[in-house]
């Protein structure tokens, strides 16, 4: 029985080798098939010995797969793992690190750019253009040396165990992602329909905008004496309101928020509407949903903390307004769950701390806070908390940072630690290992040369804040990149139990960092919405054994997810 089937793709000849290999990764038996016989191939394995396959991008072997109705319960992607271990601290002097990129070789997706005054940028889930190198036509050898490599990092690193569960789960994430996007969400257009025209009026024919924006259009320009005002020109914007005695770097939401002038709200209210005509209003429902299904193209790993991002289609910023027309199929129901407060209770497990994770337990941690006394109110707590995780150090946040620190000092700390190091240019860590980019030579010389004598002011204040931002990026770093691990576990865990309820139905169909929606048969519902549980508590116990940290869920049993 083989362990893993190693699949390459000869396009010239238009065939496939499958390579059987032991528990060492050691070939066994080979056999070659036409294009068109891999998918009963791969059937017939994965029914006789459910192997680990292992293949160069999952993308571009398992949509065919599922096409033609074949499911595969484990794989390894060399592509992802590469990535991974290429950066990975642990496996630091690995021969994997030093080699010169090869085809399985991506640019870290979304890296930071020192240069950029905002390295938040980095974590932002914007859309990821699908351009990545290909592997071409590697051979069994090549990607047979690639996988050793692989596996000889990991045990030679200094957490093996914690790297092999990483790895899992992307991988994992990979065939859950290409799963998603085949069976999509439940979307009904009628419905869409319905509520854009409630927001925006009724679709405007051959274009334009729709009767709600050019009536807000006649407002803000009635509003500023500008009757020829474009709200979609940020210089032309920017000048009328200068006209009004205003000075504004932008003409983002927050700084209009703060005029006093009655054009505010129909300005704000305008871009909303907008945003959501642009975002996801009738061109996107043309695009995006085909057979009442809305098929998200996710990008595992696409931020460069191990989130998601999306190959377009907008997955991970579907607006509240319009969830109403996700609906489960007749005899049907959309298990909707989210994980309470994720990364405060990550914080919690990661550091050790104690006390809170006390204060995790229960369902909303926040209030938790506030009841023992460590801050006034619920909101000073969740503006503490987040200030520590995301380095707020003025406002709200920074005054209630003494006494988070009194209450809570483990937790503090590692966040505190990890800012640290990204001011000074070095790595940090996720739980499991993946691992930030460096410090890069620009940013180092700049460290270095604001700290030499004679050293120009001006010099000094640039990397100093240089420093900061970096240090704000690390210090969320381990927390978001640890939760987004979590979450990839809960995934992997949940989707396991669903093929063994009732008769194997339902499935995941949507997921949103640390919210997921399962299709499901209504008979099933409450047993699903049970495994969504159970996955929860498995993901905690597989990154943080017995930690005393309760990672709760909102659910609900919905046939609409805007009921949830």
């Amino acid at each position: 029985m083989p362990a893993s089937v190693l699949l390459t793709r000869d396009t010239r000849a238009r065939t496939v080798t499958l390579t059987s290999l032991d528990a060492d990764a050691a070939p066994q038996d080979v056999a070659v098939v036409d294009d068109d016989a891999v998918p009963d191939a791969v059937a017939r394995l994965e029914a006789a010995d459910h192997p680990r396959w292992v293949w160069d991008d999952t993308r571009r072997w398992y949509p065919a797969l599922l096409a033609a109705g074949v499911r595969v319960e484990r794989c390894h992607d060399l592509r992802l793992c590469q990535t991974i271990l290429r950066h990975a601290a642990s496996a630091t002097g690995a021969r994997l690190q030093s080699a010169p990129p090869g085809p399985l070789d991506a640019p870290p997706p979304d890296a930071p750019a020192e240069h950029e005054p905002d390295l938040f940028d980095a974590l932002r889930d914007t859309t990821t253009p699908s351009d990545r190198p290909d592997p071409g036509d590697a051979t069994p050898d090549d990607l047979l040396a690639a996988l050793r490599d692989q596996l000889d990092a990991v045990a030679g690193s200094t957490r093996p165990g914690r790297l092999r569960l990483l790895l899992a789960a992307e991988s994992g994430g990979a065939l859950l992602a290409a799963e998603m996007q085949h069976d999509g969400l439940p979307w009904d257009p009628v419905r869409h329909d319905e509520l854009l025209t409630a927001l925006l009026g009724p679709r405007p024919v051959g274009g334009g905008r729709p009767r709600r924006l050019e009536e807000l259009v006649a407002t803000i320009r009635e509003l500023l004496s500008d009757p020829r005002l474009n709200p979609d020109s940020q210089p032309h914007l920017l000048a009328a309101l200068r006209r009004q005695g205003f000075s504004l770097g932008s003409t983002s939401k927050w700084e209009v928020r703060e005029l006093d002038h009655p054009v505010v709200e129909p300005l704000l209210e305008y871009k909303r509407l907008s945003r959501l005509l642009s975002a996801n209003g009738w061109a996107w429902l043309d695009a995006w949903v085909h057979d009442g299904r809305f098929r998200p193209a996710y990008v595992v790993g696409g931020v460069v903390t191990g989130r998601w991002a999306t190959d377009g289609g907008g997955a991970l910023q579907l607006p509240a307004s319009l969830r109403g027309a996700a609906r489960a199929d007749p005899g049907w129901r959309l298990v909707v769950a989210d994980a309470s407060q994720l990364e405060p209770r990550v914080l919690a497990a990661m550091s050790g701390d104690r006390a809170m994770a006390e204060a995790a337990r229960g369902s909303d941690l926040y209030q938790r806070i506030a009841d023992a006394g460590t801050v006034p109110t619920r909101k000073d707590a969740k503006y503490a908390l987040l200030g520590a995780i995301y380095g707020a150090t003025t406002g709200t946040a920074g005054m209630l940072m003494p006494r988070l620190t009194r209450a809570y000092p483990q937790a503090v700390a590692l966040v505190e630690a990890a800012a640290r190091a990204g001011e000074r240019g070095e790595p940090v860590s996720t739980w499991l290992g993946r691992t930030s980019p460096p410090g890069s030579a620009a940013f180092l010389d700049r460290l270095g040369a604001a700290g030499a004598e004679g050293a120009d002011p001006d010099d000094v204040r640039d990397a100093r804040r240089r420093a900061r931002d970096r240090g704000r990026f690390t210090r969320n770093f381990v927390v978001q990149g640890t939760a987004a691990e979590w979450a990839l576990c809960w995934l992997a865990s949940l989707r396991r139990r669903l093929r063994g309820i009732g008769d194997g139905r339902a499935h995941l169909v949507f997921f949103l960092h640390d919210e997921v929606v399962v299709h499901s048969p209504a008979a099933d519902a409450d047993e699903v919405a049970q495994a969504v549980r159970d996955a929860a508590d498995e993901a905690g116990r597989l990154l943080f054994g017995s930690a005393p940290v309760e990672f709760a869920l909102d659910l609900a049993v919905v046939e609409s997810y805007a009921d949830a």
